[in-house]
């Protein structure tokens, strides 16, 4: 049911994400606008509607019969104005450039009614990238969410009323989401920041010739009980996005001694139209890939050389995350077992592998290059902090 202080939801941006998120709150009653510049764009919602709405009932998200009400709660304009007259929320999607951004939430700020709460669903940029373009600093945040995954990040900006907050968990619940409250901003959010990590570590063993992509999304499935491993979700995930991340996001010294390799392996994937999942081939052949076929995961062999350094970058950075404040444990395994849909977070991976073997695992990962000593260095702090009750 639609919250009291929401009934009219504008999602700017008729993308996938636009797409996705303006069909699940117009089945959970709430009044959509979609509004693009580009006509094109908006000519197609409706088959995405369908397509996504197909999707859902699939996932038990709703039943057939709620489709063609939600559909009737959904309009599209190309006119700003006209879509943003009653929002009470607006949330933005579209070009991940900070100059689009800004400028689009300039004219938001100008064109909505003084009610309306403004968020961005950026995946790399900030709040506190953007916000300083708004007058209504106490009125906006980010409203991340993850597609295919419940799991939605709500963070405040330096100016952000935490009644807003208060305001924005109650409405992903409403629409059957999971809320994270980020205790502060961070690149990545939650998720994405330890995803990141694992994928890398994934990467860096393939390239540096330690292991085949195979072992190493056998060894996680494995271990993990994980319907895929890190090859496996870079292909779900689109190797041109992963190969993106790679060229034009900073990283930290790890990351540029393995750039080149990196590159060499997926750029001429990408060029080839090899992305992955979505374009039938990737680092493997859909719609049946290898990793779902009988025999793929050989119960009688164990692969500790090869999990042992994806769990320990996992667990690095969720370490990282808790020392730096950005939410709390229980929060950070939270955010991997409803995005990952896996039954297992990192905090209690750390439990399952203990300390001291981890520490040593750590020291191993530093010294062959894949783990950032300043990286390391966090994660001893945190533990040694935790365990004195610092």
């Amino acid at each position: 049911m639609p919250i009291d202080e929401i009934s009219t939801v504008c999602y700017v941006g008729a993308g996938t994400m636009g797409c996705y998120n303006s069909i699940a709150a117009a089945i959970s009653g709430y009044r959509v606008v979609l509004y693009d510049v580009d006509d094109k764009m908006l000519e197609q919602v409706p088959q995405k509607h369908r397509e996504m709405a197909a999707f859902l009932v699939g996932g038990g998200y709703c039943s057939q019969e709620e489709i063609p009400a939600a559909l009737e709660r959904v309009k599209v304009t190309p006119d700003l104005a006209e879509a943003t007259r009653d929002a009470d929320l607006v949330s933005e999607s579209v070009f991940e450039r900070l100059d689009v951004k800004r400028d689009i939430h300039r004219k938001l700020d100008e064109v909505c009614p003084a009610k309306t709460i403004l968020t961005t669903n950026s995946s790399a940029l900030q709040v506190s990238d953007m916000e300083d373009v708004v007058a209504r600093g106490d009125r906006f945040a980010a409203l991340h969410s993850h597609l295919g995954s419940p799991l939605v990040d709500i963070v405040a900006g330096p100016r952000t009323d935490p009644a807003v907050i208060e305001i924005l968990e109650r409405y992903v619940k409403s629409t059957s989401g999971v809320p994270l409250v980020l205790k502060k901003e961070h690149p990545g959010y939650v998720l994405n920041a330890m995803l990141g990590p694992l994928l890398r570590a994934a990467l860096a063993l393939v390239v540096t010739g330690a292991a085949s992509r195979e072992d190493v999304d056998r060894a996680w499935m494995q271990e993990r009980r994980a319907p895929m491993g890190p090859f496996g979700m870079m292909d779900l995930f689109g190797l041109d996005l992963i190969l993106d991340t790679w060229l034009h996001r900073a990283g930290d010294t790890v990351q540029r001694a393995f750039k080149p390799a990196v590159l060499d392996l997926l750029q001429p994937m990408v060029d080839g139209g090899e992305t992955g999942m979505k374009a039938g081939k990737g680092f493997y052949v859909y719609p049946e890939p290898l990793y779902q076929q009988p025999g793929f995961i050989d119960t009688e062999s164990r692969y500790p050389d090869v999990y042992r350094p994806l769990a320990t970058a996992l667990v690095t950075s969720a370490l990282s995350l808790a020392a730096q404040s950005v939410a709390e444990p229980e929060d950070i395994d939270r955010a991997w077992m409803v995005g990952t849909y896996l039954d297992t977070g990192p905090f209690a991976i750390l439990e399952q592998m203990g300390t001291e073997p981890f520490l040593a695992a750590l020291t191993g990962e530093v010294a062959t290059g894949r783990l950032s000593p300043e990286q390391a260095r966090a994660a001893e702090m945190y533990l040694h902090a935790s365990s004195t009750g610092q």
